[in-house]
C-alpha cells in the first residue's frame, strides 16, 4: 500500500486534522487499491479520511465519506465469485456482521461509522436524518455514547417514552451518567424510579458496583435534589443540594445549581453570591453565566456585567452562555442586536432555555408580545419554570388575553402550590381587570403570609391600595418592608405615592434614596425630574416648547415653492 495506514492513524492520534485530511487524500486515491478486488481496503481508507474531516468539523463532507465507505463495506471481492457456494455464504455472513473481530473482509465496524454518520447530522442540527441512522444500529450493538445519544436524539423528537427507555438503559450499565440522571427528572420519572435502576450485582471483588466511594449514600440523595427541581420543589432541592455541598465543600457543580435555582425563585442576592464564590474558585467556567449575567442586569451592576461578558467572549464567543450574555449586555443599546444574539444562542443549542427566556423578554420589550408568547413557550416546553410562566402572563396580558393569562397562572399554581411568586402571579391578572381587583386583594395577601419577606407582593399590593385611593394604606406598608429593606424599587413606589398626594418633600427624599441604592434606576431619574419640576410649578405633562420650530404658515408656504 502507498500510503502508510498507520501513520495515518498517528497523525489523528495526535490531533493533527489538517496533515490527516492532505494524507487521507492520498489513501483514498492510490491505485494501489483496487476498489473491485479489495473493497475492504477502500472501506478503511475512507473511514480514516472521514475520521479526520470528522474531527476537523467538516461533518457535511465527512458523512458523505463514512456513506461512501459503507458502500464498499459491503462490495464482495471479484475474486470470491469462483469461491464455492459455502465460502460465498461464509463471506456474505461475514460481511454482515458488525462485529470488528469478525472474519469480515474489511476491519471497520459499521455500527461505529453509522454513529459517526448519525453524530454528523446532529452537529448539523438534522436530529431526523440521526435518530433514522442510529435505529439502524441493533440495540445489543449500541454501547454507551450510542445508547445516550439515541435519548437525546428522541427527546429532541419529542418521542418521550423511547428516550426514557434508553436514558434508563444508560443508567442500567452505569449510574453516573449524571446527564441521564438530570433528563429523567426533567421527563417526570420519580427519584425512586431513577434509583432501582442503578446496577446492584456484585462484582468479581464481590463488592456491589454502586458502593465505590460510598456512593450508594451520596448519588441517590443527588437523584433526589434534581427531581425536587424538576417538580418546582424549589426549597427540597435546595435543601438536598446544601446536604451534599457539606459533603463535598466548594464543589462548582452544586454550587451552580443552587445558585440557577436561586436566580430561577427570585433569591437574587443569594444567586449573585453562589456565581461569584463559583467563579472564585474557577474564573474560566462558562455554565449558568448567562444567569448570572441576568442578574447583573437587574442590580444595574453594569461594570461586573461589562467584565463579565468580556470574559466569557474570550473564553469561548461560540458558547450559547457567551451571546446569551452578549444579549443582556445590548439590551438597553440595540434591543433588535440583543435578540439577534439571543436567536443566535438558541441556533447553537436549541435546548438553551436561557436563550428562551432572554428572546421573549426582548420581543415584550420590542412590544411584540406575540412573538414573546412563542419564545416563552419554547422555554417551558424544554423546562417549565418561574421565569416561563412570569413571561406568558406578561405577554398575554400585554395583548389583552386575560383568559389565558390567568390559565398560565394557574398552570403555574398547579405545579408551585406553596410558591408565594405564583399567587402574586395570579394576583396580576386580577388586578389587570377592575371587576378583578378584589380577588387580586387577597392573592397579594396570600403571597406575603405564605413569604412574608416577598417585596414583589408587597409593591403590587401597594400599587392596589394607591390605585383604589388607598394612599394611608400603601405608605404604611410599604414604611413596614422599609425597616428590613434597602431596595431602590422600595424607595421609588414610596416616592410614587407621597407624590401622588402631594407631599413632596417626602417624595424627594425617596427619591434621592433610590438613587443613592442604584444610580441606574430610570423610574427614580425620570420621578425625580417630573418633581422638580411641579416643586418649581411647571406642569410636568405640559410639553416642552421647541425653539427651532417653524410657523406653520411659512412651512406651507415653502411646500408650494418646492413643488
Amino acid at each position: 500500500m502507498d500510503v502508510p495506514k498507520d501513520q495515518l492513524h498517528t497523525l489523528l492520534d495526535h490531533g493533527l486534522f489538517s496533515s490527516a485530511q492532505i494524507m487521507g487524500c492520498f489513501a483514498v486515491s492510490s491505485t494501489s487499491i483496487h476498489p473491485e478486488t479489495s473493497p475492504h481496503l477502500k472501506a478503511e481508507s475512507l473511514v480514516l479520511f472521514g475520521d479526520s474531516l470528522f474531527r476537523g468539523k467538516e461533518f457535511r463532507r465527512a458523512t458523505q465519506v463514512y456513506k461512501q465507505a459503507l458502500h464498499y463495506h459491503k462490495i464482495l471481492p471479484k475474486h470470491s465469485a469462483n469461491t464455492t457456494p459455502t465460502t460465498r455464504s461464509t463471506l456474505s455472513a461475514s460481511n454482515r456482521s458488525s462485529s470488528p473481530n469478525s472474519c469480515n473482509t474489511s476491519a471497520i465496524n459499521e455500527n461505529e461509522v453509522k454513529f459517526k454518520i448519525a453524530t454528523c447530522h446532529s452537529s448539523l442540527g438534522d436530529n431526523r436524518a440521526a435518530l433514522a441512522e442510529m435505529e439502524g444500529i441493533p440495540s445489543k450493538s449500541r454501547n454507551l455514547e450510542m445508547s445516550l445519544m439515541m435519548a437525546n436524539l428522541y427527546r429532541n423528537s419529542r418521542h418521550t417514552r423511547a428516550a426514557i427507555g434508553c436514558f434508563k438503559e444508560c443508567l442500567r450499565n452505569c449510574p453516573y451518567i449524571f446527564d441521564a440522571i438530570i433528563a429523567l427528572a426533567e421527563l417526570g420519572v420519580s427519584a425512586k424510579d431513577i434509583i432501582s435502576l442503578f446496577p446492584q450485582t456484585p462484582s468479581r471483588s464481590g463488592r456491589p458496583p454502586f458502593d465505590h466511594f460510598d456512593s450508594s449514600r451520596w448519588l441517590p440523595r443527588y437523584v433526589e435534589a434534581q427531581c425536587c427541581i424538576a417538580s418546582n420543589d424549589y426549597k427540597g432541592g435546595l435543601d438536598l443540594f446544601a446536604e451534599l455541598l457539606q459533603r463535598f465543600p466548594n464543589n462548582i457543580h452544586i454550587l451552580l445549581e443552587m445558585a440557577k435555582v436561586k436566580a430561577v425563585i427570585g433569591k437574587n442576592d443569594e444567586a449573585i453570591l453562589d456565581f461569584e464564590n463559583v467563579l472564585s474558585i474557577d474564573p474560566y467556567i462558562m455554565t449558568y453565566m448567562d444567569e448570572y449575567a441576568m442578574l447583573l442586569k437587574l442590580k444595574s451592576d453594569n461594570s461586573k456585567l461589562n467584565k463579565l461578558v468580556h470574559d466569557l467572549l474570550n473564553i469561548d464567543p461560540t458558547k450559547p452562555e457567551a451571546l446569551v450574555a452578549l444579549a443582556v449586555l445590548w439590551e438597553k443599546k440595540d434591543e433588535r442586536g440583543a435578540l439577534t444574539y439571543a436567536e443566535k444562542s438558541i441556533r447553537i443549542d436549541e435546548r438553551h432555555v436561557a436563550g428562551y427566556i432572554m428572546k421573549g423578554n426582548l420581543f415584550l420589550s420590542l412590544n411584540r408580545p406575540e412573538a414573546a408568547v412563542i419564545a416563552f413557550r419554547g422555554a417551558q416546553e424544554l423546562r417549565p419554570d418561574l421565569r416561563s410562566y412570569q413571561g406568558l402572563v406578561r405577554s398575554y396580558l400585554a395583548v389583552s388575553k386575560v383568559k389565558e393569562a390567568l390559565f398560565a397562572a394557574r398552570e403555574a399554581m398547579k405545579a408551585m402550590p406553596q410558591s408565594g411568586k405564583v399567587l402574586k402571579l395570579v394576583g396580576d391578572v386580577h388586578a389587570s381587570h377592575v371587576t378583578g381587583r378584589e380577588k387580586a386583594k387577597k392573592f397579594y395577601e396570600s403571597a406575603l403570609r405564605l413569604e412574608p419577606g416577598f417585596l414583589g407582593a408587597a409593591l403590587a399590593l401597594a400599587e392596589l391600595h394607591v390605585v383604589e385611593g388607598r394612599n394611608g394604606d400603601a405608605v404604611s406598608l410599604l414604611q413596614r418592608y422599609l425597616k428590613d429593606w434597602a431596595d431602590d424599587c422600595l424607595h421609588v413606589k414610596l416616592a410614587q405615592v407621597f407624590a401622588a398626594t402631594n407631599m413632596l418633600q417626602d417624595a424627594l427624599s425617596h427619591y434621592q434614596a433610590a438613587l443613592r441604592i442604584n444610580p441606574q434606576n430610570e423610574a427614580a431619574k425620570k420621578g425625580l425630574e417630573r418633581l422638580e419640576k411641579q416643586m418649581k410649578g411647571i406642569d410636568p405633562d405640559a410639553p416642552e416648547e421647541d425653539d427651532n420650530e417653524l410657523d406653520d404658515g411659512d412651512g406651507d408656504q415653502e411646500e408650494v415653492e418646492l413643488l
